[in-house]
């Protein structure tokens, strides 16, 4: 409204265009407001006091309030002669037009609709409103042609037909199929602001089977066939994203690096295993397995390091979630036991470890100091026996030699307790499995 209302006191036109337009006629929580304007990122720039003008392909002002983020754009301009590059993808876009231009330039007819909220009209230039009534996404334009320009506009497809439970239009859906490898082309970076937009619409395992039901998975996620047609890997990934769109729905927060350490965990399982097998010692055939997993998909997908760098904490916690001893204490102290313990549930529930073992990680998590002792007592006694999922190894003495630091990173059952509770307390982590905000 302040934006609106601000840019209109000045003279210019100002209207809410976009998905807040079209889930609030939807009856939906819009998850934010676009404003569109005839106004140059200049003028708008120059009327409030906290913006700033971002992008290069087209250049658009963030208005700000308080934490709230309002994306300005100006009316775009339709172009006959823009650079693009050899397969017809849009590179430079600065051309200021008029309102109608800028409806004709937007991809979808439901999404061309612009609100006045200073004087409550909806302009519709493209039939977008009887498209909203009528439940059916349609591409404005030759749907060719469109995805040339810019081949996201395929996931933006998949992901609004899942999203919305929209109904694609036959002539928009026909061409994506034989166009899916011009995804290749799409910047990494961008690529995977869209893939997050995918995964946290609360509809992201629908939007993976289709996804990969119109081949576009091969320039986003390329092991994706393989995931899916494993039977084991398939269960984990459905279980995941299925928890994942729940906590959307539900209003929580979810975690991005969870999310792909669960995507990515497959290729990463199968590798450790196969590394094992052939010898290596558990912790560095891990690190290696990692290493060439996220190494294969950064060519495709330009993963945030704050996100890389939380799958590789939760994947290195699952071999010191697969033991039972000691040891667990100084696991519940990691800054991140909660992401590590949901994924290893998740890999209980999905059949890839036994169900025991999540048992007593939650009976562990879940109980007061003395309870933990004895669920503690209850392991060691298993593992002398033969019967636990311990490591069964005496403990050295004090001065005995120094444990190597590849038996640490394991959680060595031969490690000394930490003095006093605190990792045992009260106020530790407990309840169900849940992703971490963090």
């Amino acid at each position: 409204m302040r934006t609106c209302d601000t840019l209109q006191r000045a003279g210019y036109k100002a209207f809410v265009v976009g998905g807040g337009v079209r889930d609030s006629l939807l009856g939906l929580q819009p998850k934010d407001f676009d404003v569109a304007t005839n106004a140059t990122p200049e003028d708008v720039q120059a009327l409030f006091r906290r913006a700033r003008i971002i992008g290069r392909r087209f250049k658009i002002v963030h208005v700000m309030f308080g934490r709230e983020t309002i994306e300005t754009s100006t009316f775009r301009a339709l172009q006959t002669d823009a650079e693009t590059d050899e397969h017809g993808r849009v590179l430079r876009d600065n051309v200021f037009g008029t309102q109608h231009e800028d409806a004709l330039r937007r991809d979808f007819t439901v999404n061309a609709l612009y609100y006045d909220p200073i004087g409550d009209q909806v302009l519709d230039y493209l039939g977008g409103v009887a498209d909203l009534k009528a439940r059916v996404l349609r591409m404005i334009g030759d749907p060719a042609t469109r995805y040339r320009e810019d081949p996201v506009r395929m996931l933006r497809t998949v992901r609004f037909a899942a999203k919305l439970q929209f109904d694609v239009d036959a002539a928009t859906l026909a061409p994506i199929r034989s166009l899916a490898d011009l995804i290749e082309n799409v910047p990494s970076a961008r690529l995977f602001d869209e893939m997050l937009k995918l995964l946290e619409s609360g509809h992201a395992l629908a939007c993976l089977h289709k996804l990969r039901d119109e081949g576009l998975h091969h320039g986003v996620l390329p092991m994706l066939d393989l995931i899916l047609e494993q039977p084991h890997g398939a269960r984990f990934v459905e279980l995941a994203l299925a928890q994942t769109d729940a906590r959307v729905r539900a209003g929580k927060s979810i975690s991005p690096g969870f999310l792909f350490a669960t995507l990515l965990w497959q290729r990463v399982a199968d590798r450790w295993q196969a590394r094992k097998a052939a010898g290596e010692h558990s912790i560095p055939a891990l690190m290696e397995a990692m290493d060439r997993v996220l190494d294969e998909q950064a060519a495709k997908l330009a993963i945030q390091r704050r996100h890389i760098a939380d799958m590789r904490e939760i994947w290195g916690l699952q071999p010191r979630f697969e033991r039972t001893g000691r040891s667990a204490v100084r696991v519940l102290e990691h800054l991140r036991f909660r992401a590590g313990y949901d994924f290893m549930l998740l890999r209980v529930e999905a059949g890839e470890l036994p169900q025991e073992l999540g048992e007593w990680w939650t009976a562990f998590v879940e109980a007061d100091p003395i309870g933990r002792e004895a669920l503690l007592n209850e392991a060691a006694s298993e593992s002398r026996s033969g019967n636990g999922n311990g490591t069964g190894r005496k403990r050295r003495r004090r001065g005995g030699a120094r444990r190597s630091g590849r038996a640490a990173a394991e959680g060595d059952a031969s490690a000394p307790e930490p003095e006093g509770d605190s990792a045992a307390g009260s106020d530790s982590p407990a309840g169900g499995p849940s992703q971490p905000a963090s």
